[in-house]
């Protein structure tokens, strides 16, 4: 019998395109991803901007990925091609396996890495070999990278960079960190992509030339998608007419609870790690049975928990979770489905961030819930829901000419292989923060770096840099890896580890808090109360405790300022309230306290600054209410009270808030319409808020970071860090120096520039005193506090009374206005 010819194997299955394998997720392609992939094709960078949950991931990945389908196969996985920033090390995981997903099915050989600060170290020691296909890393583990020598070999086959959620790293030191990372890559390849990814915010072109350099095309896609935001208020149940920030909260918790249970899974978001310990411990302890399904979620928790948190809220086993900040970004928890905001949001683009972590997929609902801490508040839930549905979200403004991050640069880049000082300067200025660097600027710095500068020259230990032949290098390997040790521009107050005297590590407090603690002192941490047992060797020792805390944790940055977007809508709704217009839910809430307010004194319009004074037992009140938000509302205080007392010798007590500022004086305030507009004039500005705001004493302390960063001052090894006042006092030494040997020292100028813009406000402050200047100002003399005045009046109590003091004794005043504001409505 004829033997019959084997038959042939079958051929593989084609692998599906990237439409099919979408669609067999349910997915169809947006137009605007669409616009991506083209773009991309034809070799375009540009800007994406596209509410949370509506495939801006997919829509800059896959114009790679579809480049790579046309092209023939490997079997085995290429160099580096795509670069992916992104601004926090808990999206990194997330994001590397959204980007893996696709792959195998594609076809593709690629392989995906991670680097971040919580990268192993064998991991790390494979990535110097050889760097994968895709690579996800944040913008200080990036320049590290490129730091070596061999760097522009690495990244010798990179297509395209990715910056994800590029407002978040836009308006401080590490967008510029992030422009000259990518300035150096587009050296190694000029064709280079790049693409941002964003879903909030309002000054697109802005960004778009921070992002792919001055001068350069970029495309901005706008995401067309329906992505409904639904925002609403838990209100209380009575509304006090005289309402005082922060004692309204927890009260109501039981409506929180009950509105947490009609939820699939829930994200809890307060403004401060403070006030998610306490309410995590309430709700705790409202709810004992969710003990297991519920859990905390802030940056000073330990790695593991939080790792373990976000695996549980992926798998939808966690019924709620309190957090901050740290989950505001990027990563998908589908089961979410409500979220809630404690305070006020102090701004539209954090409530639409906040809100978009619900409903994460498109065409689903993004919910957040607003719970008032005062009842004022519920003014800024109306007016933060009317600028979204305008589409008013807040410009993030990017950092110009950092010359400490500078000098970080020039020794990274003289590790690098060593640098020509004409070619660097040029790539430095393709950057958005360095295009207008003066050939003087670009001497100092490189004198610092080298020589130490004016003040330093004479100690050999600042001098990091040298010239060997026609390039600048290090040659000294113990300046080499101090530096790498220190790259990046975060800074904060010194950290100290908690621990359990057994050992286990809980994570991290600030070290000003630590140094208070003492023995038996119990607080809040990590969803334990914990007790205090001894600070030893930069570590807070604990064991647990059943019985209740007796004090909070606290960390800097708590005191979020209103942001101009809110603050003009907010302006909006009150100038609709004194129209007799009162719209929504909040506002009507609202009715009693406006009523008041407008029968003792007046509701202002937005074309008019409200003013009032007052005479009590304390003193004489000068109230004044720009609705600029609180840094601004402390700067004119300062400055009224400054030229004031120039104009005749008088003590000051100050308060502010987001709404206004009191001026309080034994002697009377002499203030009419015009008097103010001349106190609050614009000339000769800068140099009365900084004499009205002891500036030099606050540039010293902005200096420590401007130090850090520039390598002045070494923060120590990882885990034997220097404490928080070795650090200010080796800052403090060198402003000193500087201040009596250089006055003219670019560094000393950049602190307090940044006193003046970070802690000031100083441009906004400006433009505040232009808008008073140009509006009306309406005088009205009180017989009592008014309800705007009355939070005023608590918050300058508050920093002389303790507060089981100050509650009685408000709560008391506050009793006493409404008698009145109820016997006067009779």
């Amino acid at each position: 019998m004829k033997r019959r010819p084997p038959i042939a194997p079958a051929a593989p299955p084609h692998p599906p395109t990237v439409e099919q394998w979408m669609a067999a997720r349910g997915w169809t392609p947006f137009a605007f991803q669409r616009e991506v992939w083209a773009a991309y094709r034809a070799g375009e960078s540009g800007l994406i901007h596209s509410a949370t949950g509506t495939g801006k991931t997919y829509a800059a990945y896959f114009g790679a990925v579809l480049e790579a389908l046309a092209e023939p196969p490997q079997a085995a996985p290429p160099p580096l091609r795509v670069l992916w920033v992104t601004p926090l090390r808990a999206l990194s995981n997330d994001t590397a396996m959204s980007l893996q997903a696709p792959l195998a099915a594609l076809g593709l050989a690629w392989d995906v890495g991670v680097r971040t600060g919580d990268t192993p170290s064998a991991a790390r020691a494979r990535q110097r070999k050889r760097l994968p296909t895709v690579f996800v890393t944040t913008p200080e583990s990036l320049t590290l990278l490129l730091t070596h020598a061999d760097a522009r070999e690495k990244f010798a086959g990179l297509r395209c960079v990715v910056v994800d959620e590029w407002h978040e790293l836009l308006g401080s030191k590490r967008g510029v960190l992030t422009e000259l990372a990518l300035a150096r890559l587009r050296a190694f390849q000029p064709g280079l992509r790049v693409w941002g990814l964003s879903a909030t915010l309002g000054n697109l072109d802005t960004a778009m030339e921070a992002l792919v350099g001055p001068g350069r095309p970029g495309r901005t896609v706008r995401g067309h998608v329906p992505k409904p935001v639904a925002v609403d208020s838990i209100l209380p149940p009575t509304v006090e007419r005289f309402p005082w920030a922060g004692h309204l909260g927890l009260t109501l918790l039981p409506q929180v609870v009950a509105a947490v249970e009609e939820s699939r899974s829930a994200l809890i978001f307060t403004n401060t790690r403070s006030h998610t310990e306490t309410w995590y411990q309430a709700i705790l302890a409202a709810r004992p049975d969710w003990a297991g399904r519920m859990a905390l979620h802030h940056g000073s928790l330990d790695r593991t928990a939080r790792d373990w948190v976000e695996d549980q809220l992926r798998a939808g086993t966690l019924r709620c979770v309190v957090c901050t900040s740290s989950l505001d970004l990027g990563v998908d928890f589908a089961p979410v489905d409500r979220v809630f905001q404690i305070g006020s949001p102090k701004g539209v683009a954090r409530l639409l961030q906040r809100a978009g972590r619900s409903g994460h997929q498109p065409g689903t609902t993004s919910r957040v819930t607003c719970v008032p801490t005062n009842v004022l508040e519920l003014a800024e839930v109306a007016a933060a829901r009317a600028a979204i549905a305008a589409g008013e979200i807040e410009g993030r403004e990017p950092v110009g000419k950092p010359l400490d991050v500078l000098a970080q640069h020039l020794v990274s880049s003289a590790l690098a292989g060593g640098f020509r000082p004409a070619e660097l300067l040029a790539e430095v200025r393709t950057t958005r923060a360095y295009q207008t660097l003066t050939d003087g600027e670009w001497a100092w710095v490189l004198d610092f770096v080298t020589r130490g500068g004016e003040s330093l020259r004479a100690y050999p230990e600042f001098r990091r840099v040298e010239l060997d032949a026609d390039r600048y290098v290090v040659a000294d390997a113990k300046i080499a890896r101090r530096h790498r040790q220190s790259v990046g521009t975060i800074t904060s107050d010194a950290s100290t580890e908690v621990r359990f005297l057994r050992g286990g590590r809980l994570g991290t407090v600030e070290e000003s808090f630590a140094a208070r603690l003492k023995a038996g002192d119990r607080f809040p941490f990590a969803g334990r109360v914990l007790e205090f047992v001894r600070l030893y060797q930069m570590t807070v020792w604990v064991r647990r405790t059943v019985r209740p805390a007796t004090t909070v944790p606290r960390w800097s940055g708590g005191r979020l300022p209103l942001s101009g977007a809110l603050a003009a809508a907010l302006r909006r709704q009150f100038d609709g309230a004194a129209r007799g217009r009162t719209e929504g839910p909040e506002m009507m809430a609202l009715r009693p306290i406006l009523d008041v307010q407008a029968r003792w004194s007046r509701v202002p319009r937005s074309h008019e600054v409200l003013v009032e004074q007052l005479t009590t037992r304390a003193g004489h009140h000068l109230f004044v209410y720009p609705f600029e938000g609180r840094l601004v509302h402390e700067g004119l205080a300062a400055l009224t009270a400054y030229r004031l007392s120039r104009l005749r010798p008088q003590t000051f007590t100050l308060a502010a808030n987001d709404y206004g500022f009191e001026l309080v004086s034994p002697d009377p305030i002499d203030v009419d319409a015009s008097g103010l507009k001349f106190l609050l004039r614009t000339e000769e500005l800068t140099d009365d808020v900084a004499a009205s705001l002891n500036a030099t004493e606050l540039a010293k302390r902005q200096f420590r970071e401007v130090a850090r960063v520039a390598g002045l001052v070494n923060p120590g090894l990882p885990h034997a860090g220097r404490t928080a006042r070795q650090l200010q006092a080796s800052s403090g030494l060198f402003y000193d120096v500087f201040r009596e040997y250089d006055p003219d020292n670019l560094l000393l100028v950049q602190a307090r520039r940044e006193v003046l813009d970070r802690q000031l406000e100083f441009s906004r402050l400006a433009r505040a005193i232009e808008r008073i200047d140009a509006s009306e100002v309406v005088l009205v003399r009180l017989r009592h506090p008014s309800p705007f005045a009355f939070p005023l009046l608590v918050d300058r109590l508050r920093e002389a009374v303790s507060s089981e003091k100050l509650a009685d004794r408000v709560k008391r005043m506050a009793a006493a206005l409404e008698r009145r504001a109820g016997e006067q409505a009779e």
